[in-house]
């Protein structure tokens, strides 16, 4: 990627010099201020060798690249480069291929993020790209999302993006999965957050002035409350760095969790961390042990609990009664 941005550089700065009607660019001139540039930039770069600027040079005047007009002259002895064509620039070219490939490429993985409210514009702007620029729209996708664009609730996203931007308090009629009838509930709303391929909605809850979650799929109503916002100096970003998903419970200290896993298990483990403070212990014939330092909640214990009789959580004690008790519960109603 980093080669491919340094390209991008010198070829820009070719252009500045090639269009110069007045100064005389010799090859030991083109080499020293693409190297200059890129320092500017990256100041460990190395030095730019001839042979780049050949081949800089080459591709400029390709098809593939700008078709550029690129003349020798000689002054005594050596050669200077200059644009034959006087209001010759490379912005002034309409895309190659490789470009338009590259921005089909991009708008693909755009497409994305078209529920998003930041992202409305592509409702729009995409249809009219693929007329302009001429792109097939019925190619098969290179990159694919979990994401579940018929998820109930999604349809509240763009409504508590804006309510959390422009700092409204909300009054949100939620049902929880333990009440039968939904429940009015006064929230100053902070942050969005995606987990486990749901949306939460973190925020103060007015009446017992605490930070709660809500899922945004048990979400039935939203108005807007004509009260002063409470604003929040949390850094959301931190946040999460204690926890696994969204769950963050009052009174709870991180703890040290110490889990074995089976050596069916051990390489997932080893290339997709559970947390970002996992260490490993041991790994012995297979056998994998490890810790992290998080606060345990809801999300932890489903995520230990996904992994069946692969795991086993050796301490803390509290903990591991904990996953036994559920998997004693879940073992009954086989029975």
């Amino acid at each position: 990627m980093a080669s491919n941005k340094h390209a991008s550089i010198r070829y820009r700065v070719l252009d500045k010099c090639f269009a110069n009607p007045v100064k005389k660019y010799f090859i030991a001139d083109l080499i020293a201020v693409c190297t200059a540039a890129l320092k500017e930039i990256d100041p460990d770069s190395e030095g730019i060798s001839l042979r780049t600027i050949q081949n800089d040079i080459i591709h400029m005047e390709s098809a593939e690249g700008f078709n550029a007009p690129i003349g020798r002259h000689k002054d005594g002895k050596k050669v200077y480069y200059r644009y034959e064509e006087k209001d010759f620039s490379i912005d002034k070219q309409p895309l190659n291929q490789a470009e338009l490939e590259q921005i089909k490429a991009a708008m693909q993985v755009l497409s994305h993020f078209k529920g998003m409210p930041q992202f409305e514009w592509l409702n729009d702007l995409k249809p009219k790209m693929e007329n302009a620029l001429l792109l097939e729209q019925h190619n098969s996708p290179i990159i694919s999302f979990d994401t579940n664009q018929y998820l109930t609730g999604i349809e509240h996203l763009s409504e508590l993006f804006y309510a959390i931007l422009y700092k409204k308090p909300l009054c949100i009629s939620y049902q929880s999965y333990k009440n039968e009838e939904p429940t009015k509930q006064l929230l100053h709303p902070y942050h969005l957050k995606q987990y486990n391929n749901r949306w939460f909605l973190l925020g103060l809850n007015h009446t017992y002035n605490t930070i709660t979650n809500l899922a945004l799929d048990r979400i039935k109503s939203i108005e807007e409350e004509p009260i002063p916002y409470v604003a929040t100096d949390i850094n959301f970003e931190e946040y999460f760095d204690d926890i696994i998903g969204v769950s963050l419970l009052d009174g709870k200290n991180k703890e040290k969790i110490i889990l074995k896993f089976s050596p069916s298990s051990a390489p997932y483990v080893l290339s997709k961390p559970l947390h970002h403070s996992q260490k490993k212990i041991s790994y012995i014939d297979g056998e994998l042990i490890i810790s992290i330092e998080v606060i345990p909640n809801y999300e932890l214990e489903s995520l230990i609990l996904s992994f069946g009789e692969r795991v086993e959580v050796l301490t803390p004690n509290g903990f591991r009664d904990k996953i036994a008790e559920r998997l004693e519960m879940n073992t009954a109603i086989y029975k």
